[in-house]
């Protein structure tokens, strides 16, 4: 692979990689702690077996690499990977679905292309993509917040749900699970009911967007922000990503507000959030030009509501960073900056 660097002089910002990965883990903690209070502690066990495993793949794949394992496990770039996984996955998801994803994200993703730095695509994404093709069924049981479905799950019995299938009593994760407020939407859009009606009554959808997962998106716009103001992660993406998200999105509400569902509900509803800012911003899979990064972050956007209005599944993030993760080096060859002194 032929890669182009922009000319001298080139100014260190003083930032080690690990320093970055660090920061980045650190802003993902205010949703951490909101996904425990609405949805209980099965996501800090979710985190805790895939940040395990992935640090146990991350060795096997250096060692067999022949690379020093302390510089590369010290980045901390596998544990974000886990952790970015974690929350993407359903709390109480069995431990080997944690395994598998992780396995593809860190062995497959990244270390088959070379390493962090050569890995074509989002390796977290990656992982999360195959386990949803293979196993549907486990990656969209999710639970109901705390609130409606009344079930308290504490850190023993999201243990034990995770390793056993069961939360004690013989009560399965799948006797309390339910559609999330996008899936249920979804469904229930093509037995053609209208959207005032699937909504009325219905407290999964929350004030806005989803009881608990409102707040969670919210959560990541901060955490968000933070990142933009220490200089970890560029504006262009989010914004560009969540501004085309929103523009398409109020088109086709206006148009037929009883057939689609808001701007607001599509961008506080499933992962966009946490799909704008700590995701689709990867600096290796991502373009890396400004204007690049704008059309990168309106690309996602389009196809993520082309994906939930349309497509078969009712999420579509994943599948949007991927498909642009495709097209980020086209973009930066045609984005580059003009040289001083030349006219374009």
């Amino acid at each position: 692979m032929q890669l182009n660097a922009s000319s001298s002089p080139h100014i260190h910002s003083g930032d080690q990689l690990s320093q970055l990965m660090q920061r980045v883990l650190l802003a993902l903690l205010p949703a951490i702690a909101l996904y425990v209070v609405f949805f209980g502690w099965g996501i800090i066990v979710n985190i805790l077996i895939a940040v395990l495993a992935a640090i146990i793949f991350e060795a096997i794949a250096l060692r067999l690499r022949k690379r020093p394992l302390g510089p590369n496990l010290g980045d901390f770039s596998a544990v974000l990977t886990a952790v970015l996984l974690a929350l993407a996955l359903p709390p109480l998801a069995p431990w080997w679905l944690l395994v598998v994803a992780v396995f593809f994200a860190i062995v497959f993703a990244k270390h088959l292309y070379g390493g962090l730095g050569f890995n074509p695509f989002n390796p977290a994404m990656i992982g999360y993509v195959v386990v949803l093709i293979s196993f549907p069924r486990e990656v969209t049981t999710w639970l109901p917040p705390e609130l409606i479905s009344g079930e308290s799950i504490s850190f023993i019995s999201a243990l034990q749900a995770s390793l056993m299938g069961t939360l004690g009593s013989g009560v399965t994760p799948d006797a309390i699970s339910m559609a999330t407020p996008l899936d249920h939407l979804k469904t229930q859009l093509t037995q053609n009911h209208a959207i005032s009606e699937i909504v009325h009554g219905n407290a999964i959808f929350g004030q806005m967007a989803g009881l608990g997962w409102e707040w969670i998106n919210l959560a990541f716009v901060v955490s968000g922000c933070w990142l933009i103001y220490k200089k970890v992660i560029h504006w262009h993406i989010p914004v560009a990503m969540l501004a085309s998200l929103a523009l398409i999105a109020s088109v086709f509400w206006l148009i037929d507000s009883e057939r689609y569902a808001s701007p607001l509900f599509h961008l506080l509803s499933g992962g966009v959030m946490l799909g704008a800012f700590f995701i689709a911003t990867d600096p290796v899979t991502a373009s890396t030009t400004n204007r690049g990064r704008i059309l990168y972050g309106i690309g996602i956007g389009i196809l993520v509501y082309i994906i939930r209005a349309w497509g078969g599944y009712p999420e579509g993030v994943a599948f949007a960073v991927l498909l642009m993760n495709m097209l980020a080096p086209t973009l930066d060859y045609y984005t580059q900056p003009r040289v001083f002194g030349r006219g374009r």
